[in-house]
């Protein structure tokens, strides 16, 4: 495979910002990447949704008080919200010109989990997001401390259960455990006493904030430092210790670049991240670059985010409703909003078993042969192994070939771009497919170039990035 369509493929979600790549250099990729805008226009779908404290109350007022089809109104409208929530988001992953932010957005959204399931307010949701895409490339430090305090981290991990007189801990644990330092750096009295800090920490109008009748002011000993400590106060002292930058340079490199990454890579990296002062930008730019020169393509499964968009790229699909690729990541186990517990999606091997195999199968053969995936056609891949005879709307596929090249140099040109290696038994295979009395320029080229690329599509090799 080109090291510009790998990297398109592992910067962004597909390959279409290879020729980008091989064009302006990663180098100045990357800073353009930087540098793109950041979209804070509130999405339209959230107009009429409750953003004060104030409304969210007489919201719910409403509802308690409202009879069975009010109700079922009020259900519809949440799970629409849901819907155009997705699609939102999955649009700009599409359609943004250096889709490296929204990748970055992905992964700090499967570091900070906060699911809209247990959440329920979308447009604390919609903020957890947007802090997430405002800091992508900023301080890992500063970011921490905007979402701890942010309205859908406190609900989620039960901080507005936290009080002066009746501890809960969970925030304080995950601050430790998932978020910073990881097991083994800390101890079970520096979660008892951070959950002290966290005391009082509630739901505000911008973002948590405390609440003077409930929060602790006493004094308490964190990592042997003692004093009247707040959640900013915790942060501080966590970037002080000696594990801080290992985590989060591990889980960069695995989301990235590498399913396993060696601890010598880990250390190296997280040595420079803590003399950057924890900027991400600076991190990824060294990552990026200096794994760039090396041969390390076919060390990372693709996520089914990559897979799928990688797919509709690859056949040009026109008008495809982004609600459906929501619903395929979602039978993957790649729902987003919605991960299953707070340590996230683990990615690796999880991303290819054997049903999440079967299902990127079946899918390619749908959209190879012209169909489009539907709520029902999911349903029935999942539930009956892909056999159904339901009715399909037909889409237009084609793929981008060189209709002056022969059988070989076809073949050639797809497997640099989509595989990562190509051994003798695929290349016969492959001439098998598409034979030396091809002809690129006869009506029916199309479907025969097709028809090799759901070959390829289906091979292990093409899993991997």
């Amino acid at each position: 495979m080109k090291k510009s369509n790998l990297w398109s493929l592992r910067l962004g979600f597909s390959g279409k910002e290879a020729d980008t790549i091989e064009k302006l250099g990663l180098e100045k990729f990357l800073k353009k990447s930087y540098e793109s805008k950041v979209d804070k226009q509130l999405p339209e779908f959230l107009n009429d949704d409750p953003k004060t404290l104030a409304e969210l109350k007489e919201l719910r007022e409403a509802i308690k008080n409202a009879d069975s089809e009010t109700k079922k109104k009020e259900l519809k409208k949440a799970i629409y919200s849901g819907v155009e929530f997705r699609r939102w988001w999955i649009n700009k992953m599409r359609t943004d010109e250096f889709p490296l932010r929204e990748n970055m957005v992905v992964f700090w959204h499967n570091h900070f989990v906060s699911t809209s399931q247990k959440v329920k307010v979308n447009y604390w949701i919609y903020q957890h997001n947007m802090i997430l895409r405002e800091n992508a490339f900023g301080n890992f430090k500063e970011l921490t401390k905007q979402i701890v305090k942010s309205n859908a981290m406190v609900k989620y991990l039960d901080n507005v259960d936290n009080k002066k007189d009746k501890i809960n801990e969970n925030l304080s644990r995950e601050l430790l455990e998932l978020f910073t330092i990881g097991i083994g750096n800390y101890s079970e009295s520096d979660i008892k006493n951070g959950a002290r800090a966290l005391a009082g920490l509630n739901y505000g109008e911008d973002g948590a904030v405390y609440r003077k009748r409930i929060e602790d002011d006493t004094d308490k000993t964190y990592f042997g430092k003692t004093g009247n400590w707040k959640a900013d106060d915790l942060i501080d002292i966590i970037f002080e210790q000696k594990a801080i930058p290992y985590l989060i340079t591990r889980k960069i490199l695995e989301w990235f670049i590498y399913d396993n990454p060696s601890e010598e890579l880990v250390i190296y990296y997280g040595d420079y991240f803590r003399k950057k002062n924890f900027e991400i930008e600076p991190l990824l730019t060294k990552i990026f670059l200096e794994e760039y020169a090396k041969d390390n393509s076919g060390t990372k499964i693709k996520d089914p985010l990559v897979y799928i968009i990688q797919l509709i790229n690859e056949l040009e699909v026109k008008d495809f409703d982004d609600a459906m690729i929501a619903l395929f990541l979602r039978q993957q186990g790649m729902d987003l909003y919605n991960q299953v517990n707070v340590k996230g999606w683990d990615g690796g091997n999880s991303w290819l078993t054997s049903q999440i195999y079967l299902q990127r199968n079946n899918t390619s053969d749908l959209l190879c042969s012209g169909r489009s995936i539907s709520r029902k056609v999911i349903k029935t891949m999942v539930e009956e192994g892909g056999n159904s005879n339901t009715e399909f709307e037909k889409i237009e596929v084609k793929i981008d070939f060189d209709t002056n090249g022969t059988n070989k140099t076809v073949i050639a040109a797809l497997s640099n771009r989509l595989l990562f290696k190509v051994d003798d038994s695929m290349q016969k295979d492959m001439e098998n497919l598409l034979k030396y009395d091809f002809d690129p320029k006869e009506e029916h080229a199309n479907f025969a170039v097709i028809r090799l690329f759901n070959y390829i599509s289906k091979l292990p090799e093409y899993q991997l990035i």
